[in-house]
Formats: C-alpha cells, sequence, structure tokens
C-alpha cells in the first residue's frame, strides 16, 4: 500500500518534514480513508500518525574565533627597534664598567654574549645579574 501523498499531506498539515511522519501500522485502513487536513489532525490526535523526534545537535555551537595566518591582526614592526635602543644602552654601560676596572675582560666579553641574546630586560636587570655574580 503506497501511502507516499498521505505522507506529504501529513507533512503539510503538522508542519514538519516527511522522514518525521510515522504511520501506526495496525491503523492504515484509517490513515488510507484520510482526504483532508482535518482528517490527519484528528489521526494525530488519536494517535494513527506520529512525529519522531528531531535528530542531531539541537543549540548551535558558535566557533571560537580562528587564528590562521591571514587573521592575526598584531604589530610586527617595533621590535627591532626596541632591541637595537636596549642593546646600544647596555653596551655603553658595559664599556663604562670596563674602563672603570669594576668587571673584567673575560666578564665583559660574557656580558656582551648575553646581551646580543637579549637575557636582559633592562639597564636595572643587567646591574642586579652582575652583583649577583660578583659575590
Amino acid at each position: 500500500m503506497k501511502l507516499e501523498k498521505k505522507r506529504s499531506l501529513a507533512a503539510r498539515t503538522l508542519k514538519v518534514g516527511k522522514n518525521r511522519i510515522v504511520f501506526n501500522t495496525s491503523r492504515l485502513n484509517e490513515i488510507k480513508e484520510a482526504i483532508t487536513k482535518q482528517d490527519i489532525k484528528d489521526l494525530k490526535e488519536s494517535g494513527a500518525i506520529g512525529i519522531k523526534e528531531v535528530k542531531g545537535r539541537r543549540t548551535i555551537v558558535k566557533r571560537k574565533t580562528r587564528r590562521r595566518y591571514g587573521s592575526i591582526k598584531k604589530k610586527v614592526k617595533g621590535g627591532k627597534r626596541k632591541y637595537v635602543i636596549l642593546t646600544r644602552k647596555l653596551r655603553a654601560h658595559l664599556k663604562y664598567l670596563k674602563q672603570n676596572k669594576k668587571i673584567t675582560q673575560e666578564e665583559f666579553i660574557q656580558l656582551r654574549k648575553k646581551i646580543r641574546n637579549s637575557a636582559f630586560r633592562s639597564l636595572a636587570h643587567l646591574n642586579e645579574y652582575i652583583k649577583e655574580t660578583q659575590k
């Protein structure tokens, strides 16, 4: 028994998709006799026609912002300039310390290498490091 037309009528009447309509197999003759939308509504109330629950995810999960190469917005400039200013300041201070014999030649070379590697945040940090190593 083909009930495709009845299924589409029920889907339109009950405002759901065709795949969600379920017919009670023991009451197929009653469903076959239904012609109008009111007939379909009455069959739904009596239990001859059922509706399946919606499958899948109910709530839409919002995507987090994507961090790809094109979408990362950060300032590129400024890093090198900051490095140059700090390095010059620290090297000048090292030169002053060496001239006044506060540090040895070996310490001078070692500290210059550390400055080049950006080991110090500031002049105060460099001075603190020198005090710790001389103890």
